[in-house]
């Protein structure tokens, strides 16, 4: 047995506000962690929200969030960036599996910006798909500072807003599923110290709901 009804875009992204604030709190309550989700579960799943995330190892969804089994797909690359199966995750997660909240989750001190801010500045870049990494992410560290961003919480600002608006831009599934209402994309900034997670920007959230965290 999995979630039903799916939940709303706003009742999606109010779990998810209230679990990180038990993580932050000190006070988890670990849902849907024990042997009965376990076999709830193990017949299907339909997750409420899709977290995309960066790769960074202090960056565990459930965890920051509060969550459990079957409530979250996660999909996680090094800073976040986008190829083919990123996208194809996520279409499958809002067209199949009926997700109708997707996250961009970024953070602080992120060691994909650092690299692409530093192969920008001194011209030396990464070898192998390190330097595809980086290359992916050059594009919103530009624009960050095109927009005259230096503090490094900017420019994260910038690479989480650019991420959101490729995947509204490149997955016409996700697209047409924000337009109709059916689901929201939301860029969230974590930091590390505290564990908080802030609203960047949102597509199809209404302005009260993404103004909450």
């Amino acid at each position: 047995m999995t979630h039903a009804p799916q939940v709303t875009p706003s009742e999606a992204f109010d779990l998810l506000l209230t679990g990180n604030g038990r993580f932050v709190a000190g006070a988890p309550e670990h849902p849907n962690q024990d042997a009965i989700r376990r076999a709830e579960t193990a017949p299907g799943q339909r997750p409420f929200a899709v977290l995309f995330g960066c790769s960074d190892s202090r960056l565990a969804a459930e965890i920051i969030f509060d969550r459990g089994l079957g409530d979250l797909f996660v999909v996680r690359t090094a800073g976040h960036v986008v190829g083919a199966e990123v996208l194809g995750s996520i279409e499958y997660a809002v067209s199949v599996l009926d997700c109708s909240l997707v996250v961009v989750l970024g953070h602080d001190s992120c060691g994909a910006v650092a690299a692409t801010r530093a192969a920008l500045t001194d011209g030396v870049s990464s070898t192998g798909y390190v330097r595809d990494v980086i290359e992916r992410v050059t594009p919103s560290v530009l624009a960050a500072r095109a927009a005259g961003f230096v503090e490094d919480d900017d420019i994260i600002a910038e690479h989480i807003r650019h991420t959101v608006d490729l995947l509204v831009d490149r997955s016409r599934v996700l697209a047409d599923q924000v337009t109709a209402g059916r689901a929201a994309v939301v860029g969230l900034s974590y930091r590390l110290a505290d564990g908080s997670a802030r609203v960047v920007t949102s597509r199809g959230l209404r302005t009260q709901e993404a103004s909450s965290i």
